[in-house]
């Protein structure tokens, strides 16, 4: 079948419209011979007789899985129901989709309005069974190409984690020599800001503790300034969630992590969306190597570490509590005998200087929830 009955006239009348798209930034930056590739899409429409030619190049750094937005992709989508599509190039199925929802209305699309689909292999009438089932397979293929690649990478990175060789983004405190493997960073003034935190909350028990007392010291912490590369620091006032990230950070025992946190699937919009690093039990990390690498406490004080912060947790009853300062010096220290929750009070107006307004205020909330038949 030659071109011109694939490609008839009431087609050739159309733009034709070739797809860029490369999955993730890195090959956007370094694999710039596919883009190449992908953009001499257009000598090629040119040469199959098409005069209009668009190119869409929104979608660079953007996965087809079905998880990440395509506004390329919903733009073409778009085109084709106006109509003003004659013909959807590409370097080959995968760069459309690898997934199969977004490839088959993609075809059925095509299907309806008479666009034609081409690749490096040849032009396809969707209109047509054999076509339409090649391209069905194609899709398919991507599909499958996607998880298997995905599967060998995710086995492959558990592998070697399971041996605490598998590079992770090491915490502050640390880097990865190239020759030497794992250690401590080489600027003491980072370490003794770290060995000071650790020291401070064996001192005080408290991690918004140790935060005032570290702060009225005038100690700085290490920022980094590039990005994930983790090299190059702006020293900078220590913020609570710098000593929080290192007194919870289990790396700092010595310990190898892998798969501490994880990710959850929404539908939104139709659309599957994932969001990552959510943290999960301990007894569901998937590898924890005690002894790795030199840390900063052992693993024990680590675990005595853990149990303060949660006992300092604020709002749970029957937990050690410390003074939180400020106007209502009870809130956070009392709690009921009865229902055994901790006092939750804003004082307001003249009663806020009578002592027993807490008491009054803590038998009431008791009393209401008695009556209400709630327990606890």
């Amino acid at each position: 079948m030659t071109d011109t009955d694939l490609l008839p006239p009431a087609v050739l009348k159309r733009k034709a419209v070739v797809y860029v798209r490369q999955s993730t930034q890195t090959q956007v930056q370094t694999n710039l011979e596919s883009q190449r590739r992908q953009y001499d899409l257009v000598d090629e429409a040119r040469r199959r007789g098409f005069r209009n030619v668009d190119v869409i190049d929104d979608d660079l750094g953007r996965s087809a899985s079905g998880t990440t937005a395509r506004p390329g992709f919903d733009r073409l989508v778009a085109w084709l129901c106006a109509g003003d599509v004659g013909a959807v190039l590409c370097f080959d199925a995968s760069r459309l989709a690898r997934n199969g929802r977004d490839w088959h209305h993609l075809l059925e699309l095509c299907g309806l309005v008479g666009a034609r689909v081409i690749d490096l292999d040849g032009i396809y009438d969707p209109c047509r069974p054999n076509d339409r089932l090649l391209l069905g397979m194609k899709g398919s293929i991507s599909e499958f190409e996607l998880g298997v690649l995905r599967a060998r990478m995710y086995d492959a990175a558990r592998s070697k984690a399971r041996r605490g060789e598998l590079r992770l983004s090491v915490p502050t405190g640390y880097v990865w020599h190239r020759e030497a493997g794992l250690g401590f960073d080489p600027d003491l003034r980072l370490q003794e800001a770290i060995r000071l935190i650790f020291a401070r909350f064996r001192e005080l028990g408290s991690a918004r503790q140790v935060h005032l007392s570290v702060t009225a010291d005038q100690l700085h912490f290490p920022r980094p300034s590039d990005g994930k590369r983790m090299i190059a620091f702006d020293w900078t006032p220590i913020r609570y969630r710098n000593v929080i990230s290192v007194l919870k950070n289990p790396f700092y025992a010595g310990a190898y992590i892998y798969g501490k946190s994880g990710h959850r699937t929404e539908i939104v919009n139709g659309r599957a969306h994932k969001t990552y690093k959510h943290g999960k039990p301990f007894d569901e990390w998937e590898v924890v190597l005690k002894d790795h690498h030199e840390g900063y406490i052992d693993w024990a004080e680590f675990e005595r570490n853990q149990k303060q912060l949660a006992s300092n947790a604020y709002g749970r009853a029957g937990d050690a509590k410390s003074g939180r300062g400020g106007q209502a010096l009870l809130v956070g220290m009392l709690a009921c005998a009865r229902c055994g929750r901790r006092i939750k009070v804003n004082y307001s107006g003249y009663s806020a200087q009578n002592p027993l307004w807490t008491i009054f205020v803590l038998e009431r909330t008791c009393l209401l929830r008695r009556i209400a038949g709630i327990s606890g």
